[in-house]
C-alpha cells in the first residue's frame, strides 16, 4: 500500500498558485477575445482540478488508482462544461466555441498537473497553449487564406431548447 504523504501548507499553496496562474493566463486570453468563458471561469476550472487531485493525495497518498480515477473524473467532468460553450450557427455544419472548450480541457489538464506537484508540465503546457491560441488563427487564416473571423458569436445561433 502507499504510503500516505502529507504536503506542507507552503507545498499545498505553491499548487494552487500555480494553477490559479495557469488557468487565469489562459482565460484572460479568452476575455480578450470576447469568448463565451473567460478569467474567472478558466481560473476557477484550473483550481478546482488542482483541489482535488491535492485532496486525494493528502488523503489517500500518490497511489495511481486514486490518483488515476481522479484525473479521469476531473477531466470528463470537465468535458461537459466544456460542450456547454459550444454553439451550433444555423448555417449548416457550423460551429463555433470549439477552441474555448478545448481551452476549458486544457486548463482542467494544467490545474491537474501544478496540483500534482508537476509545475514544469503545468507552466510549459499554459505558455504552448497560450502561443496557439495567440497565433493559431493568424496561423490558419495564413495558410488557408480564409479572413479573420469575427470575435463574437454571431447572432444567427439557434435558441435553446
Amino acid at each position: 500500500m502507499q504510503e500516505i504523504h502529507e504536503l506542507s501548507n507552503l507545498e499545498i499553496l505553491l499548487r494552487l498558485l500555480a494553477a490559479f496562474t495557469c488557468g487565469a493566463v489562459i482565460g484572460l486570453n479568452r476575455e480578450f477575445h470576447n469568448k463565451p468563458a473567460g478569467f474567472r471561469t478558466f481560473a476557477l476550472v484550473s483550481l478546482g482540478s488542482a483541489v482535488a487531485v491535492i485532496v486525494i493525495e493528502q488523503e489517500y497518498g500518490t497511489g495511481p488508482d486514486a490518483v488515476s480515477r481522479v484525473i479521469q473524473g476531473v477531466l470528463t467532468g470537465v468535458g461537459f462544461l466544456g460542450a456547454g460553450v459550444i454553439f451550433r450557427r444555423m448555417a449548416p455544419a457550423k460551429v463555433a466555441g470549439l477552441t474555448t472548450a478545448a481551452a476549458v480541457w486544457l486548463t482542467a489538464g494544467l490545474g491537474v498537473a501544478a496540483g500534482a506537484g508537476q509545475y514544469f508540465v503545468a507552466f510549459t503546457a499554459a505558455a504552448l497553449g497560450l502561443v496557439l491560441l495567440l497565433l493559431g488563427g493568424p496561423f490558419e487564416r495564413l495558410l488557408t487564406g480564409r479572413k479573420k473571423k469575427p470575435d463574437k458569436p454571431p447572432q444567427d445561433l439557434e435558441p435553446p431548447t
